[in-house]
């Protein structure tokens, strides 16, 4: 499985620094949650790390190897991305939205289109697989979306808030979804619980800097949800799941 480190890396729009000397290390098979509030940098880091930017400073490494060597196709291999911003300007299906995804790490043969409704069938849209992908709703969107990363079959994922757009019992089956792959994860989540619940290391970025690394339950405290999101909660253990329970308190 893939490792990712990020080594001092900052970047710059318009002379205003947006990330600040970020330095990451990020284990094969960890699944790395990044929360922080609106603004804080999360989605520009990484942009810098699939290359939508350019980082102004420091390096991105993938298994040891500076990313700006890879082509686009080598990252595809080793790099699957769901971003926030997946407008498409083309009238696609379903099936052909999850086939962009093969196509970037493969040529086209006989076993894609079963590894295309596989993956449709794993997030519950291979049902849809000949409809128009702009006429389905954002979770549904969000759901296929998914399910084109993941049938690029990389071992590193970066996600920008996975849950978006899907309803409560769509995000926990997602969640495991990719939980279950034993992929490397790194991800932006906007929801505590969620991070509480699936990642193994939770990261806090606040005005373009990383402030706190490590396992939810040393990270997560009522006084870092004051400090950082300015809200009040209360947090006990939940009874079922051993893990802790966020309540937010008005």
């Amino acid at each position: 499985m893939t490792k990712l480190e990020i080594k001092n890396l900052g970047y710059s729009i318009d002379g205003q620094e947006i990330v600040k000397n970020i330095c990451i290390d990020i284990a094969q098979g960890d699944f790395v949650g990044i929360i922080g509030p609106n603004g804080s940098g999360k989605s520009t880091l990484l942009k810098n790390i699939y290359r939508v930017y350019k980082p102004t400073k420091g390096r991105i490494l993938l298994d040891g190897n500076d990313i700006k060597k890879n082509s686009y196709r080598e990252m595809a291999e080793k790099m699957s991305v769901l971003s926030q911003e997946n407008d498409v300007a083309f009238e696609f299906s379903v099936y052909e939205m999850v086939e962009l995804g093969i196509n970037a790490v493969s040529s086209k043969n006989k076993n894609n289109e079963k590894i295309i409704l596989s993956y449709l069938a794993k997030v519950g849209m291979d049902k849809f697989a000949q409809r128009s992908y702009q006429s389905l709703s954002g979770g549904e969107k969000q759901r296929v979306l998914i399910s084109r990363a993941l049938a690029q079959q990389s071992e590193l994922f970066i996600l920008d808030e996975p849950t978006n757009h899907l309803d409560i019992g769509c995000q926990f089956k997602i969640m495991n979804l990719i939980k279950e792959q034993n992929l490397t994860v790194f991800s932006a989540i906007h929801d505590l619980n969620m991070g509480v619940h699936f990642c193994d290391v939770i990261m806090v970025m606040y005005d373009g800097k990383i402030i706190k690394v490590g396992v939810p339950s040393e990270v997560i405290t009522s006084k870092l949800i004051k400090d950082v999101f300015d809200a009040n909660t209360y947090i006990e253990t939940n009874q079922i799941t051993g893990k802790q329970n966020i309540v937010y308190v008005p």
